[in-house]
């Protein structure tokens, strides 16, 4: 049984409790931290779409197609679909000579409560530029539209179901999951993403492993660890395109730019990368609680680069209030984290 890593409290009493399991590992895959079962499988969601967007710079798609920071960022992200993550989804469409119909991952209205009440009052409609995974989608598209290029192929007919596990776009993808954790990932239990495309669940062990080569280049090809440095760098100019407003992802980046990157996924699922210190961390709230999820990681950051940033501490222990702004709570890290962290 995973150890508790987050409680939350009512006044002065736990009212519940968040287990779940945490790896930090140095790309050499020597495990720094271990709490929990780090060699059980989980399906990491959103939080491996850095892993999932090497091959936009690996192939040459990002330059052949000229795309910018901003677009990038939004190739890693899981954004809120405010208008500069839709209208930067789009200018990737264009720079493509295609629109949002090229995109497989569904209509999403945005997470953001002010736009989407916006939209509605103006009687728009959603689209798949609005969908969180857009970013990464038109990522995908474009390393399509390479291969088609290449083969001499009409783009948007060679584009067409690249969702599927069998396409060459997410042989390309599975190839770089694979490279990057050190694990086969055709071999993994597989599930379908919320956006349409395949899922690996992979142990934590390596997806933590994924990330120390992805912070700093060992183990990796030389197109992977310049992917990976790449898009770091891309999100660290742009951190508002890979979450957006109030967005925990992007507040970290934007008060740390390289020396963090961090990625969250569905399901209580928390990846990122401390270049600096040359580890990957990966953790799972077993319950799928995200604030738990932030918590953790939040309190692991903070331990591992020493600092008593407020921002940090305000996720690590968050404060709890009712509908007319009445402090009820907090959420704290557990004993089990605590003495895992310590110095």
């Amino acid at each position: 049984m995973n150890p508790v890593l987050i409680e939350v409290l009512r006044g002065s009493a736990v009212e519940s409790r968040h287990a779940g399991a945490l790896a930090i590992v140095d790309a050499s895959g020597a495990v720094h931290t271990a709490l929990g079962d780090i060699d059980r499988p989980i399906f990491p969601r959103s939080a491996v779409k850095l892993l999932q967007a090497l091959p936009l710079v690996a192939t040459g798609a990002a330059e052949s197609f000229g795309l910018n920071d901003a677009e990038l960022a939004l190739a890693c992200a899981s954004h809120s679909g405010e208008p500069e993550h839709v209208a930067t989804a789009a200018g990737v469409l264009a720079k493509l000579a295609l629109d949002a119909d090229a995109l497989e991952c569904g209509t999403q209205w945005p997470s953001r409560d002010p736009v989407l009440r916006g939209m509605v009052a103006r009687g728009e409609l959603a689209t798949p530029l609005h969908n969180n995974c857009s970013g990464k989608h038109s990522g995908f598209v474009c390393v399509a539209c390479l291969m088609a290029r290449n083969a001499g192929a009409e783009p948007a007919e060679f584009a067409r179901g690249y969702v599927a596990a069998e396409h060459p776009v997410m042989r390309e993808v599975s190839a770089s999951l694979s490279a990057t954790t050190g694990m086969d990932v055709e071999r993994a239990p597989r599930g379908t993403d919320g956006c349409s495309i395949p899922t690996f669940a992979l142990p934590l062990r390596s997806l933590a492993l994924a990330f120390a080569r992805c912070g700093t280049g060992h183990g990796l090809s030389d197109g992977n660890a310049r992917a990976a440095r790449r898009l770091r760098q891309a999100a660290a100019i742009a951190p508002f395109m890979v979450g957006g407003t109030d967005r925990f992802d992007t507040r970290v980046m934007q008060a740390y730019g390289e020396r963090v990157f961090c990625k969250i996924g569905a399901e209580g699922v928390y990846c990122a990368a401390l270049p600096e210190l040359g580890l990957g961390i990966a953790l799972k709230i077993d319950d799928g609680a995200v604030r738990a999820a932030e918590a953790a990681f939040a309190a692991v950051t903070q331990a591992l680069l020493r600092t008593e940033d407020e921002l940090l501490h305000s996720y690590s222990h968050l404060q709890l209030r009712n509908w007319r702004g009445i402090d009820v709570g907090s959420l704290r890290p557990a004993q089990a984290l605590n003495q895992a962290l310590a110095p």
